[in-house]
């Protein structure tokens, strides 16, 4: 038996495939599978919380139209073929507690259940850093959704009660404890996804892109605000807000890894919100649902930071709460979420926890 988690990300959006620096820690929700070795001919796939079971032939690996949770499951099986190493034959299970749409990567933790126990059941002897290159093509290729690296690391090689300020351009991480004394951690969930299209994403991804090239440099990991300034003319406003985001996104990430060793709670927060105002304003990957959620916590003396979390459009805000005053801050956002946009809002507590481990049978 496996447990695989899902993630946050504490800050660092839209850098990872600027190769710059993000910042996420695994959490204690996530997914269980159990497997065994099986002598039928096929492969057996139940989901759980679906009430779906698949059957796999491992002679014939495709990505499936429309697949869903399968093409995840297929994808590692798939990916573990390109590379030469061919499993047997299992019957497993999973279920999970990761909430859908909320920008947590459930679809990273399915990934990384599946190539760890398939790694253990069969022998394997991959490292994990070889693993979630497998998840990470797994939905490249089988799902269609070319993500960083970010997600399949956090989940994998997440420590407890540490996150990770990881380097997307070396995939090396440096461990910090997470140490919040009287404060919280929360979540809150708009319930709702608008439609992030495809040319949203990559006219955002083109920007970077372009400006790079105007640049010389290979990426924006490299650029500096006065770099940027000198080809502003060359770009529209926009392009130019855009850019300018992500340069100051990176240096806030790292501010973030500082004030989390002086143990400054206020810097923090404040880093939080100056996040959000650059993902809303200038990234232009908000909603007015995000926004609001943000913007109400301003007023709360309880609340040290807020941002949304994720691609956007949707899902999240982590929130640092202080711990004694949660209690009222859930009613109290609740209430005025419900009251605005006349749906509710879902709110999680959570601990920052290990990486995908296998699961003590005693």
């Amino acid at each position: 038996m496996v447990f695989s988690p899902g993630r946050i990300n504490l800050i660092g959006e839209h850098t990872d495939y600027n190769e710059g620096f993000v910042f996420p820690a695994a959490i204690d929700l996530g997914i269980a599978l159990a497997i065994q070795k099986s002598a039928s001919n096929r492969s057996c796939v139940y989901a759980l919380n679906k009430e779906e079971m698949y059957e796999i032939d491992l002679s014939n690996l495709a990505p499936l139209k429309d697949g869903g949770w399968r093409n995840y499951v297929l994808g590692v099986v798939g990916e573990l073929a390109k590379i030469g190493i061919t499993v047997g034959n299992f019957d497993s299970v999973f279920a999970g507690n990761i909430p859908g749409g909320a920008g947590m990567s459930s679809s990273a933790a399915l990934e990384n259940s599946f190539v760890f126990a398939l790694n253990e059941l069969f022998d394997l002897q991959m490292e994990k850093k070889d693993m979630i290159l497998i998840s990470q093509k797994a939905e490249h290729n089988y799902v269609g959704v070319k993500c960083g690296i970010m997600d399949q690391y956090a989940s994998m090689l997440g420590e407890k009660e540490s996150a990770l300020l990881l380097d997307c351009r070396s995939i090396k991480s440096q461990p910090f404890k997470i140490q919040l004394q009287n404060l919280q951690l929360v979540l809150v969930n708009t319930n709702v996804k608008h439609d992030l299209s495809e040319s949203a994403y990559n006219d955002r991804r083109n920007v970077c892109e372009k400006v790079a090239r105007l640049l010389n440099i290979q990426s924006l990991r490299d650029a500096s605000e006065s770099s940027l300034d000198r080809i502003k003319n060359q770009l529209s406003d926009s392009e130019y807000k855009k850019a300018l985001y992500v340069l100051r996104e990176n240096k806030r990430v790292q501010l973030f890894s500082e004030a989390i060793l002086n143990k400054d709670y206020t810097s923090m927060g404040k880093l939080l919100y100056e996040t959000h105002e650059g993902l809303s304003k200038n990234y232009k990957v908000s909603c007015d649902e995000l926004d609001f959620l943000v913007e109400k916590t301003k007023s709360m003396d309880t609340v040290y930071g807020a941002r949304m979390m994720g691609g956007g459009f949707g899902g999240c805000t982590i929130n640092l709460v202080l711990e004694s005053a949660i209690g009222t801050f859930k009613t109290e956002i609740s209430n005025q979420f419900f009251e605005e946009f006349g749906i509710p809002c879902s709110i999680y507590d959570v601990t920052i926890s290990q990486g995908t481990h296998l699961i003590s049978d005693n």
